[in-house]
């Protein structure tokens, strides 16, 4: 069979959609902000490796207009499409599924993602959309979906289809063991588009795991959608080997510089865990020869741990931070106070680990007050002990349709915006009532990034040819995000 893995191509205002592989979505002016979609390229991969013609097709990251998108497509004349949505473009997807099947009107057309995980028979009324695969293990699932259609079998756990008039919902699969996956077919899936400001090129993309690893069992956020949508509030780890034999792949064949392992928690909550990494990388002989680079939770930063990470090789820590007041941490889930927030911080940055911190604004209770705390206290954490790759970026707070945070705003009468619209979920409107003008701290939060002794510290710890070209992508994407906001 022909199976299309595709994003297709649309933007807004000259800005992109931020889809693949994001919890939150927004527009960005910024043209360095490119994830790899890892679950989706393993879903290609996947049926590339039983022999099915497969095609990826990211017309989002490669810059495409919908002509070149469909000239290529028609090229290919899928049998397949798989498409991912998210809230924010779920009535331009439901459109684009019509516009597609005037074209491919044999296709069967597939769409996965955590907007349709938790509302999968809206989807199949409002669209052409023929099958909705629900959770984020839907690599696994479409590899048996697609051996269910060509031997006209019954479909596995975790569909919800159109059948005679009708919507049927095949029940709800159980999480798969990460053990053994494939390691993804990166020429097809065309890993050399892809890549972020404050990574080394080249740069590829890998989860250790799947869901929001805590030391106490997993994150429970309320506002995060995957956790809640497609992770069935659970954390999976894979096989450490897997993971450095995955490293030591993408060394050997293409050169790789960093590693960025997009795993919600990273690995790094799981001390026994780190250890055995630490290992593996040695008998890999990968010690010094590339950096290791991933998402993280304050609280798993202990000196312990941050010990570890450093004789890995760990570069850079993604930290989401969030709020710095301990009422709105308690109050969104995040089963960490401020206190350790910040020690875990400065624990990384004393191990001489660069920090990427996470933040938002606009939650319905905090006022002006609780927003300048917030701010005073990361304006001293990005101040601590600054070197070069140090950022924050700031966001307004989204409360997708189906989070608990959603669902807390619909009985408390905190939404601004009609709940089915949800082109507004796309961060350049407030749709959360706030206290605050969320356009200005925003601003000012990633505005910290250019204090003079933010700057100066930041200059005299430049060490390389490859640090400046970092610091230039850098002020470009930097620019980039502040025009989000105009």
């Amino acid at each position: 069979m022909n199976i299309a893995f595709v994003y297709p191509p649309f933007t807004k205002n000259g800005s992109y959609p931020l889809i693949t592989q994001n919890r939150q979505f927004k527009y960005s002016h910024s043209l360095n902000v490119k994830i790899y979609p890892v679950v989706m390229a393993t879903a290609a991969t996947r049926l590339k490796n039983i022999d099915e013609n497969v095609l990826f097709l990211d017309g989002i990251n490669e810059r495409m207009d919908m002509e070149e998108f469909n000239s290529q497509l028609k090229i290919f004349n899928p049998d397949i499409i798989v498409t991912e949505g998210k809230a924010p473009i779920m009535p331009i997807l439901w459109q684009w599924s019509r516009d597609i099947r005037n074209i491919f009107p044999n296709t069967t057309l597939i769409i996965v993602g955590d907007h349709p995980s938790y509302f999968p028979e809206e989807t199949l009324i409002k669209s052409s959309f023929d099958i909705v695969i629900k959770g984020g293990d839907y690599d696994f699932i479409t590899e048996s979906l697609v051996k269910s259609i060509k031997e006209n079998l019954d479909y596995p756990k975790s569909i919800v289809y159109k059948k005679d008039n009708q919507i049927i919902d095949t029940g709800k699969a159980e999480m798969q063991s990460l053990d053994n996956l494939p390691l993804i077919n990166r020429e097809l899936t065309k890993w050399q588009n892809y890549g972020e400001a404050y990574l080394h090129r080249p740069v590829a993309y890998i989860l250790s795991g799947r869901g929001c690893g805590h030391k106490s069992g997993c994150g429970i956020c309320t506002f995060c959608i995957w956790q809640h949508a497609l992770w069935n509030r659970t954390a999976r780890l894979r096989p450490a080997k897997d993971v450095v034999a995955e490293i030591k792949d993408l060394h050997n064949r293409y050169r790789i510089k960093e590693i960025f392992d997009d795993n919600e928690g990273g690995f790094c909550y799981d001390e026994a865990y780190c250890i055995e990494f630490l290992e593996e990388m040695k008998k890999a002989n990968l010690i010094g020869k590339v950096y290791i680079s991933m998402n993280a939770r304050a609280d798993s930063l202990t000196e312990s741990t941050c010990k570890i990470l450093k004789s890995i090789g760990v570069r850079l820590l993604k930290i989401g931070v969030e709020s710095a007041n301990d009422d709105t941490l308690k109050k969104i889930h995040k089963l960490e106070n401020a206190e350790q927030i910040r020690e875990g911080i400065k624990t990384a940055k004393k191990y001489g680990m660069v920090v990427l911190l996470t933040n938002m604004v606009g939650y319905p209770w905090e006022s002006e007050e609780d927003t300048q705390v917030s701010y005073n206290n990361l304006k001293k954490l990005m101040l601590y002990k600054t070197r070069f790759g140090d950022s924050l970026q700031a966001s307004i707070v989204v409360a997708y349709p189906g989070s608990p945070l959603f669902n807390e705003a619909c009985k408390k009468g905190w939404l601004l915006i009609d709940e089915h619209d949800y082109e507004k979920y796309d961060m350049s409107y407030d749709i959360l009532c706030s206290r605050i003008d969320t356009e200005k701290w925003v601003k000012k939060f990633w505005k910290i990034q250019t204090h003079p002794l933010f700057l100066l510290k930041s200059l005299l710890s430049l060490r390389s040819i490859d640090d400046i070209r970092l610091a230039l992508r850098g002020i470009k994407s930097l620019l980039g995000h502040v025009k989000d906001y105009k």
